[in-house]
C-alpha cells in the first residue's frame, strides 16, 4: 500500500524529470517508507538501486551497477571512477550512513564527485538514510562537505492517525485508536496488523521470531553504541514520568546528570521536549515525551515483560488490563490532530495559531489552542473513557477553574471535552463536546491507493 505520500512523490518526480543534475536526500526513521517512495518514483525509469551494507561497498555497488551499465565492469574500484561511467543515470543509494561508517572520507569523496564530475550533467543522485543523528550531522549540517550540493531534501514522517482508516476501512474509530497506540503511523507495522487487533497482537507476541522482540533494540543500536541508559530513560517516560526530576527518581539517579542522554534522545527523535504553551521557547520547565507510539508501547508493554515473553508464559491480558490507561496519552495526540483538522475546516469558534499542553505545578490542561492576535483561547480536556452528564459537568467546572490559573484574563474563552463516548452531548450547547462519533467530521479520508 502507498498511502499519503503523493506530495513527496510529486516533488521527487519533478527532480527526476528535470534537465539538470539533482542531488536529493531522503531521510526518516526506519520502517517509515523511504525506500518504497524512492522505488515508486523510478518504477518506470532505468535506475541503479544499491542498499549499502557495513563493508565491501565498492565491490557490491559495482556488481549492482553493472546490471544497468555494463561498461562499469572496466572501471577501477573507486567511487570517482564509478560515477564517471554513471553520468546522466538515476542512482539511488539506500542506507548511506553505512558508507560513512565504512569510510568517513566518503563525504569528501562525494563532494568532489558532485563538483568535478556530476554538476554539469543530468545525473540524478538520491541518497537515503535512517540514522537521524548521522544524516543530520554528517549529511545535512552546514559543516558537512555535502553542504550546498543538495538540490532537494525530503523528510519522511509517520502517517497521521486519520490515514489508518485507509489501512483498515472497516475498523471503528475505537479500534483505530487501539491500533495507533501500538503502531503509530509507521507503514511497516500497520501492514503487519490483521483484525481483530487483539487476536493479532496475542499471536504476534507468542511467535519466537516476532519483530517485537528485536525491533526496538535494532532501532536503538543504529543510533547508540551503548543503549542501556537510553532504554531505561524511555521506560521511565513510557510510564508517565515526564519531568527531569521524575525520570531521575524512576531511574534511581537523583544525583546524576542525565541531560546529555536526553539531548541525544531528542536529536535522534526518540523523544521531544515540550514546554507550556504560554511559556517562551527558552523556558526551563520542560517535560519529555516519547514521539513514537510504537516505542512508547514497547517500553510500557513489552520491555518489562521480555523474560515472560521469552519463556512463553506471557498473557496478552497483562497488556489489555493497562492499555486503556496507556491510551490516555495516545488519545491526546489523536485529539490534537482532530482539533487541527477542525481548525483547517473553520469548524471552531475561532482560528487558532498555536496548540499545545499547559501546566503549572500540579495543575494541567491537556490541550490549549490560542489566537494571541484575536485574544481567544480554547481549553480542552481529553478523556479516553465513557462520560455521563455528571462527569461532563464536573470536568467543565474543573476546566474553567484551571483556565483562570493560566493568566489570560482579557481573553475570550471557550471550553471543550473530547472523550471516547459522551452521553447527551446536546445538553451542553454552550461548550464544544466531541467523542469518537464526531471523528467522521474531520478525520475521514477518501480511500484511494495510487
Amino acid at each position: 500500500m502507498f498511502i499519503n505520500r503523493e506530495e513527496k512523490l510529486k516533488a521527487l518526480n519533478e527532480k527526476l524529470n528535470s534537465n539538470k543534475f539533482e542531488f536529493v536526500v531522503i531521510y526518516g526513521r526506519r520502517r517509515i517508507g523511504k525506500t518504497k517512495l524512492a522505488l515508486k518514483s523510478v518504477e518506470n525509469k532505468e535506475h541503479i538501486y544499491y542498499l549499502a551494507v557495513e563493508g565491501d561497498n565498492l565491490k557490491h555497488f559495482k556488481r549492482y551497477a553493472s546490471k544497468v551499465v555494463l561498461t562499469i565492469e572496466y572501471a577501477k574500484e573507486d567511487w570517482e571512477a564509478y560515477f564517471n561511467f554513471l553520468k546522466d543515470k538515476i542512482i539511488i543509494i539506500d542506507e548511506f550512513p553505512n558508507l560513512i561508517k565504512e569510510n568517513p572520507n566518503i563525504l569528501s569523496l562525494f563532494q568532489r564527485i558532485v563538483d568535478v564530475h556530476l554538476k554539469d550533467t543530468k545525473t540524478k543522485l538520491i541518497i537515503l538514510g535512517s540514522s537521524i543523528s548521522m544524516m543530520g550531522e554528517k549529511v545535512l549540517s552546514y559543516k558537512s562537505p555535502l553542504y550546498g550540493r543538495k538540490t532537494g531534501v525530503l523528510k519522511i514522517r509517520p502517517l497521521k492517525f486519520k490515514h489508518l482508516k485507509e489501512f483498515f476501512p472497516n475498523a471503528t474509530w475505537k479500534e483505530l485508536v487501539e491500533i495507533y497506540g501500538f503502531a503509530d503511523g509507521i507503514p511497516y507495522y500497520l501492514e503487519k496488523i490483521k483484525l481483530p487487533f487483539w487476536d493479532y497482537l496475542g499471536e504476534e507476541i507468542k511467535r519466537i521470531d516476532s519483530f517485537l522482540r528485536y525491533e526496538v533494540d535494532f532501532l536503538m543500536r543504529y543510533e547508540f553504541e551503548e543503549p542501556t541508559t537510553y532504554k531505561k530513560i524511555l521506560e521511565a517516560i513510557s510510564f508517565g514520568n515526564h519531568s527531569l526530576g521524575e525520570i531521575k527518581n524512576y531511574l534511581g539517579l537523583r544525583h546524576s546528570d542525565i541531560t546529555p542522554y536526553l539531548k541525544n534522545l531528542i536529536e535522534t527523535e526518540f523523544i521531544e521536549r515540550e514546554i507550556p504553551i504560554t511559556e517562551s521557547s527558552k523556558a526551563k520547565k520542560g517535560k519529555y515525551y516519547i514521539k513514537d507510539n510504537f516505542i512508547a508501547f514497547y517500553f510500557r508493554c513489552i520491555f518489562p515483560n521480555l523474560s515472560a515473553i521469552e519463556e512463553g508464559i506471557f498473557d496478552i491480558d497483562e497488556i489489555k488490563s493497562d492499555y486503556n490507561q496507556y491510551l490516555g496519552f495516545v488519545f491526546e495526540k489523536v485529539a490534537k490532530e482532530f482539533l487541527i483538522e477542525l481548525n483547517k475546516m473553520n469548524k471552531l469558534p475561532f482560528k487558532f495559531l498555536n496548540i499545545g499542553r499547559w501546566w503549572k505545578k500540579e495543575e494541567e490542561i491537556d490541550l490549549m489552542a490560542i489566537n494571541k492576535k484575536e485574544k481567544k483561547a480554547l481549553f480542552v480536556e481529553v478523556k479516553w473513557r465513557n462520560l455521563k452528564d455528571r462527569d461532563v459537568k464536573k470536568i467543565f467546572n474543573d476546566l474553567e477553574r484551571k483556565s483562570e490559573l493560566v493568566g489570560l484574563d482579557n481573553y475570550e474563552k471557550y471550553y471543550s471535552i473530547i472523550g471516547k463516548e459522551i452521553k447527551n452531548k446536546e445538553n451542553f450547547k454552550d461548550y464544544l463536546v466531541f467523542d469518537l462519533e464526531d471523528f467522521d467530521i474531520a478525520l475521514n479520508v477518501k480511500i484511494s491507493h495510487p
